[in-house]
């Protein structure tokens, strides 16, 4: 599986970024079958999870971006994509788009690192 993120920037506070990650997969060129995350890496910070999605659509969300952030995907175009709204300095970090098995998403580990075999190079993202 290969995934590449884009969309970072900077931002005022307040403001929205959207994020996008394109999925490729060898054999099914697509990530139906896989859980897709979104994590993010403050410096000196731990990676932690933002938001995953599966393939039916399930989402999660970290509660420090519930009611900011959603995360959808486009199952045609291969593209899990993390709208950010009302961006705050916390939220400065660099984003990683990220896929696991896809029993993942409905379990409560979906937000640790060590779930999640595939990972993008990384958007910065900066308010």
């Amino acid at each position: 599986v290969q995934l590449v993120e884009s969309g970072g920037g900077s931002v005022q506070t307040g403001g929205s970024l959207r994020l996008s990650c394109v999925v490729s997969d060898d054999h099914y060129n697509d990530f139906k079958g896989y859980c897709m995350g979104w994590f993010r890496q403050a410096p000196g910070k731990e990676r932690e999870g933002v938001a995953a999605i599966d393939s039916e659509r399930r989402t999660s969300y970290a509660e420090s971006v519930k009611g900011r952030f959603t995360i959808s995907a486009d199952n045609y175009k291969n593209t899990v994509t993390l709208q950010m709204d009302d961006l705050k300095p916390e939220d400065t970090a660099m984003y990683y788009c990220a896929a696991a098995g896809s029993w993942i998403c409905v379990t409560s580990t979906w937000f640790l690192v060590e779930k999640y075999g595939y990972w993008g190079q990384g958007t910065q993202v900066t308010v």
